[in-house]
């Protein structure tokens, strides 16, 4: 199966490049271009992509906005929204999964980044940049006062994860390897090459630690990690 996506940035070299990207993959197809926010909407409900790579500012409406139409709440027909940006800014990550989006990725990431999380966001995933994911766990620690409790999930629903619980069933010492690689927002490439086994033995790891920890993404497994190292 082949994932549509649709990208939406101001800047001709950025879509340029991430076309060359992801057209090189055998399972993705890049069917649309925006270079604004209007544009952006209109494209997504006449093309119906699997994904949207959305920038954050750009002309028209910006991209957390676009993001909050298309895959927040209220959407009729919620959208997968990956927001790329260049501006490391907390507001923008926590507006960004706030409004619906299932990744966040820094344009300076790379490209194997950029296909992990268009991969990760069919999975029902959400991969988030190695640089703000750490600082964005700190701000999720004790949301709403209610220590443990995620907010509200990245399609929009509320959340009955809870973090920093010792797991149902013991974690293995590999699987803590793993998960303490997660929480430093390694890739599954990345893992398997630190740890020197296969890729998809990295995935099966990851799938067992989310089975244990009761949670449903690589974001829950990082903020387990790290409320079990800064406990209270």
């Amino acid at each position: 199966m082949t994932t549509r996506i649709l990208l939406a940035d101001d800047q001709d070299s950025v879509r340029i490049g991430f076309r060359l990207i992801l057209d090189a993959q055998p399972d993705m197809e890049v069917v649309g271009e925006a270079a604004d926010g209007l544009e952006t909407l209109a494209l997504a409900h006449e093309l119906r992509p699997d994904v949207v790579l959305a920038d954050v500012r750009m002309p028209g409406l910006d991209g957390l906005e676009v993001t909050r139409r298309l895959a927040g709440p209220d959407a009729a027909a919620p959208v997968r929204v990956i927001v790329v940006t260049t501006f490391d800014l907390d507001e923008y990550v926590h507006g960004a999964l706030r409004h619906g989006a299932c990744g966040f990725l820094l344009k300076r990431s790379g490209p194997t980044l950029l296909v992990e999380a268009v991969r990760a966001a069919m999975a029902g995933d959400a991969l988030i940049s190695p640089s703000v994911t750490v600082r964005l766990l700190r701000h999720l620690r004790h949301p709403a006062g209610v220590r443990g409790e995620q907010p509200t999930g990245v399609r929009g629903e509320q959340s009955t994860e809870v973090w920093g619980e010792q797991p149902t069933e013991p974690l293995t010492e590999r699987e803590r390897e793993v998960a303490e690689l997660v929480a430093q927002g390694m890739t599954n490439a990345e893992i398997a090459a630190e740890l020197v086994i296969s890729a998809g033995t990295a995935k099966t790891h990851i799938a067992n630690i989310q089975r244990k920890l009761a949670v449903r993404n690589r974001v829950g497994i990082a903020a387990w990690v790290w409320d079990t190292r800064h406990p209270g």
